[in-house]
């Protein structure tokens, strides 16, 4: 499947770790989401600090910005089934089943992230067809509109990419959902003990080598460029 949704791997580089090469490439990144219809206005103006911040701050300061938002708060982790299951085992069960989706799909990531890390999910998404994805989306939306209010609460940029996915997903919120998500204490980042507890229960770290860099970073801005083709007709198969 060749299709390529240059929005959606917008987005996920916008919420991937932070490097070098990605602030490269965010005049190109923000040019597409600039020109994207499904977007409001103000929902297209709303990212663009996000855009610039990742453009000229110093790559040390956002480094330390996406670890201790992304990385040090259970409450805003970019693993989605975290928010689902936390730590049952259903988890463990919904990651299987989601490895087993992108492999039928032909995706195999090439990165040390979960397969629910939404950077890789928004990346398998804009390879399939449109209405697949917004339907993913769809089922996700509370999560979205959850996250967006917990950073907009600490007056971050990134909240904007929440609020954009929501847009993309074309629906209302379960808002019982998602006031039972803010319902619950923000984690602190500078509580270094609860930390080392999280990373206690995951034996395994799932987050990208900063020294490294992303492999998926790499390979999403490699393909920036390659043009949108369109999704044959979905109804008529």
């Amino acid at each position: 499947m060749e299709i390529q949704d240059r929005t959606l791997k917008a987005l996920s580089l916008l919420l991937s770790y932070p490097t070098r090469e990605l602030q490269s490439a965010m005049p190109e990144i923000g040019g597409v989401l600039a020109s994207e219809t499904r977007l409001t206005a103000a929902a297209r103006r709303a990212l663009r600090p996000l855009v610039n911040e990742l453009t000229t701050r110093d790559i040390y300061d956002i480094e330390e910005q996406y670890v201790m938002l992304f990385d040090r708060s259970r409450t805003l982790s970019l693993n989605l089934f975290e928010h689902v299951h936390g730590e049952s085992r259903d988890r463990g069960s919904a990651m299987v089943s989601l490895i087993e989706t992108y492999r039928d799909a032909g995706f195999e990531p090439d990165t040390a992230e979960l397969p629910d890390h939404l950077p890789v999910l928004l990346e398998f998404l804009a390879t399939q067809f449109p209405s697949e994805a917004q339907d993913t989306l769809a089922d996700a939306a509370h999560i979205f509109e959850a996250l967006s209010a917990r950073l907009d609460r600490r007056e971050s940029p990134y909240s904007a990419v929440f609020a954009a996915l929501l847009q993309l997903a074309g629906v209302v919120a379960d808002q019982e959902a998602v006031a039972e998500m803010l319902e619950q204490p923000d984690d602190d980042p500078n509580d270094l003990e609860a930390l080392d507890q999280v990373w206690e229960e995951s034996e395994v770290r799932f987050g990208p080598d900063p020294n490294a860099g992303c492999p998926q970073v790499r390979d999403m801005l490699a393909r920036m460029d390659e043009p949108v083709n369109p999704a044959p007709n979905v109804a008529a198969e």
